[in-house]
């Protein structure tokens, strides 16, 4: 193809006149739309450099597989061949990937124009679409079949070979974090014997890229200021159809800080009064989150002081010598910029002001950087965005800017069921269906039933984060829950009730949730066997509280945790209204600490107490009832008071605990199995009854000497039971297990003691 030019050199600059322009080959495209894009016209004097601009604008439009321009005496002719026009676009071959899938990839349609570029750009998006599904050896084979007036279809062949996993990720010159902690960082996985069940162990330059920030990010939590990555590649090994992926980091010394200043050059803000908000403290170990924690804080409270426009930064200075970073932070007025508007774009199903509540600047408002990136973080951490990104626009003036905030939605309602099983239940099972942000509105709502031998639950709850318009959370739960302790305390539990919850952030660690319930109780299937303290219990009742709880939370990872602690204090307290009157209290810690290397040591202290505010005394079901849960080698209800005579569980008033454990690595086993072991020493107590001396007469002839009658004679004691032991822990596909193997230390001779306890479940 090509453009022909007259013999004669001396038409390359100028030639005959041109006197008409014939137009051959073309079907479908009109001559005078050809003309058109050429811009020749007759009574032109002949121009080589026009001819080549004219060839290059035809094939510019896609229209024509083959062009040529000649100059024929004075006639120009201009011979086409037009593309064919596409019948139909089919995909053979593939099986991961649907046809939808494809066809929405590709740009090529039906009565579309065919050319070969476009058919090359289609191909590679389909090669990319597949190496996001991790399957770099696919390959595309582009067919085209000609049918009748000049009409083709297009099949691509597909050759989708098999997943191109991750076959080993190695760190390269770290010393104070092991690989199998650092893996723990970074989405990325390897692929292991649970494949099949995975997809995060496919190789994606985004989420690598996105692995290094995570793996910046935790040296610069753990006091590493000078750490960087050097490189981070990966090698296709193609006979093994495996990526190997190398990390090179250098992690440098940990510092921790020294001197930390705030510094003003606002007269009318006195640095001192801000000190309340600064969360990092000489001594401690150097930690970025900490900083721009502090920066936002600050901001917030200069803001507060009606500095709207008062900007502040960090100004460190290292010292290689001390290994400590001293940190300023400088408080100066900064340009005076205003929010014009903030643009919401890509939210086809979360509304707008959704997205809005997360910023602390609305229009009209000084713009400041800080509060930007807050608002960036808050919304990813919703979980309703795939991407979120914000941006800056110049305003109408240059003094104004706009907001650009552009997400990518992705699904978030859960459909899941679980299957298990374990020593104190038997065999359970659940559903549960969930939505996190409830027809776009940020609102939470789950239904969950779950059932097994011994008992059967049902709960609704549903949450409005953002009540009234506030940071204050608000949510209803409706609960039916029936458990069968006739094996353990001679009866069974009916109680189904509601209540209503109000949460409060009080610090990024420290939140406060205040709820009222009202629920109805039933004790049934009391045999006349029973203790006189159950039977006395049968019927109904009504119990009306008002509670709340304090929680702090410092834990590093939800669902493997390794460093941080977790304490919780809650109260409640029934009567307002209803048929029961007590104030329960309890606590509880948990302290995480990595040892050495993959141990991770876990202290957890609780504790629980009970009282009767009208003197009736603490009811059987009332009472705290604990067993191998609280302290293992002991059964379900295994500890505390019990009817001397009958061997009922009578629940305590009081119970302490603790448990000291070492989480460690099988060692020998590869790392993706997720078994892991433990050693454990458990210790605790529960003790104290109100139904010492109750009777209960069956008959109601006054005789309550028959066994299960009364008066009830309880074992009681507060002396401490404690044991030892070793576990199996298995993070598989099918949700967590564990197994506990106890060995009793001291206990009393009315407790029952287990020895094996097992207990897991699924979720798919």
């Amino acid at each position: 193809m090509g453009v022909g030019y007259p013999a004669n050199p001396a038409y390359a600059q100028s030639g005959p006149v041109i006197a008409r322009i014939d137009v051959q080959g073309n079907r479908r495209v009109e001559t005078q739309t050809i003309i058109g894009y050429i811009r020749i016209s007759p009574g032109e004097r002949y121009d080589a450099f026009k001819v080549d601009q004219a060839f290059k604008a035809l094939f510019a439009t896609g229209l024509f597989e083959d062009v040529k321009i000649t100059l024929q005496r004075t006639t120009l002719v201009v011979l086409v061949v037009e593309n064919p026009i596409i019948n139909r676009v089919a995909f053979e071959g593939n099986k991961k990937l649907s046809d939808a899938a494809l066809g929405a990839e590709v740009e090529l349609r039906a009565r579309a124009v065919l050319t070969r570029t476009k058919v090359q750009i289609d191909v590679q998006r389909i090669l990319t679409l597949y190496r996001r599904t991790g399957r770099f050896g696919a390959s595309v084979v582009p067919r085209i079949i000609q049918l009748p007036q000049n009409r083709v279809d297009l099949v691509f062949e597909i050759i989708e070979g098999d997943k191109t996993g991750v076959s080993r990720i190695i760190f390269i010159g770290n010393r104070e974090f092991s690989d199998s902690d650092l893996r723990k960082v970074i989405t990325t996985g390897e692929t292991g014997f649970f494949s099949f069940l995975r997809s995060d162990d496919i190789y994606d330059p985004d989420r690598l890229a996105a692995d290094q920030e995570l793996l910046r990010r935790h040296y610069l939590r753990s006091g590493y200021a000078d750490f960087r990555i050097i490189s981070a590649v990966a090698d296709l090994d193609h006979e093994r159809n495996a990526f190997f992926i190398t990390i090179t980091v250098d992690e440098g010394p940990q510092y921790a800080f020294g001197a930390v200043q705030i510094e003003s050059n606002v007269r009318a803000i006195d640095p001192e009064m801000l000190r309340g908000v600064v969360h990092t403290f000489e001594g401690d170990v150097y930690n970025l989150e900490l900083i721009d924690r502090t920066l936002e804080d600050l901001t917030i409270e200069v803001s507060k002081l009606g500095y709207a426009f008062a900007q502040v930064r960090p100004r460190g200075e290292r010292d290689p010598v001390t290994r400590t970073v001293s940190i300023t932070f400088v408080i100066e007025e900064g340009p005076r910029v205003y929010i014009e508007r903030i643009d919401i774009r890509g939210n086809t199903r979360t509304h707008d002001e959704v997205i809005r509540r997360e910023f602390d600047l609305v229009e009209g408002d000084g713009y400041n950087r800080v509060l930007m990136e807050r608002a960036e973080r808050r919304l990813n951490g919703l979980q309703f965005f795939k991407t979120v990104t914000i941006t800056r626009e110049p305003g109408s003036a240059s003094d104004r800017v706009i907001i650009l905030v552009e997400v990518e939605e992705q699904p978030t309602g859960q459909l899941s069921a679980g299957a298990g099983y374990s020593t104190a239940d038997g065999i359970l099972g659940d559903v549960s269906i969930s939505e996190r942000n409830l027809l776009g509105r940020g609102q939470f709502v789950r239904l969950a039933v779950s059932a097994s031998a011994k008992r059967t639950d049902v709960d609704f709850s549903f949450t409005e984060p953002y009540f009234m318009e506030r940071r204050v959370s608000a949510g209803i739960d409706l609960f039916s829950r029936e458990v069968d302790f006739t094996s353990e305390s001679s009866y069974k539990s009916k109680r189904q009730g509601g209540g209503v919850r109000f949460g409060f952030p009080l610090t990024p660690d420290l939140s406060l949730t205040t709820r009222y319930q009202l629920a109805r109780a039933e004790v049934t299937d009391v045999p006349t066997t029973a203790s006189a303290a159950v039977l006395a219990e049968a019927g109904k009742s009504i119990t009306s509280l008002v509670g709340y709880s304090l929680r702090f939370d410092t834990i590093d990872n939800k669902q493997n945790p390794t460093n941080g602690l977790f304490v919780i204090l809650s109260q409640d307290a029934a009567g307002v209204g209803g048929d029961v009157n007590y104030l329960r209290t309890t606590a509880e810690a948990r302290l995480y600490q990595k040892i050495y290397d993959d141990f991770v040591g876990i202290l957890r202290l609780e504790g629980g107490h009970i009282l009767s505010l009208d003197g009736s005394g603490v009811r059987v079901s009332d009472a705290f009832v604990k067993g191998g849960e609280t302290i293992r080698g002991f059964a379900r209800s295994g500890l505390g008071p019990r009817d001397s005579v009958t061997g009922d569980a009578l629940g305590g008033k009081t119970y302490v605990a603790a448990t000291a454990e070492v989480q460690f690595p099988f060692f020998g086993l590869p790392e993706d199995l997720g078994f892991k072991g433990a050693v454990f020493a458990d210790a605790g107590t529960v003790f104290g009854t109100d139904q010492g001396g109750v009777t209960f007469d069956i008959n109601g002839d006054g005789d309550v000497l028959d066994p299960g009658e009364g008066p009830v004679v309880p074992f009681d004691s507060s002396a401490v039971r404690s044991s030892v032991g070793v576990s199996i822990l298995w993070n598989s596909p099918f949700g967590p297990l564990r197994a506990d193997f106890s060995h009793v230390l001291s206990s009393q001779p009315f407790d029952i003691e287990e020895s094996f306890r097992f207990g897991g479940g699924t979720r798919f």
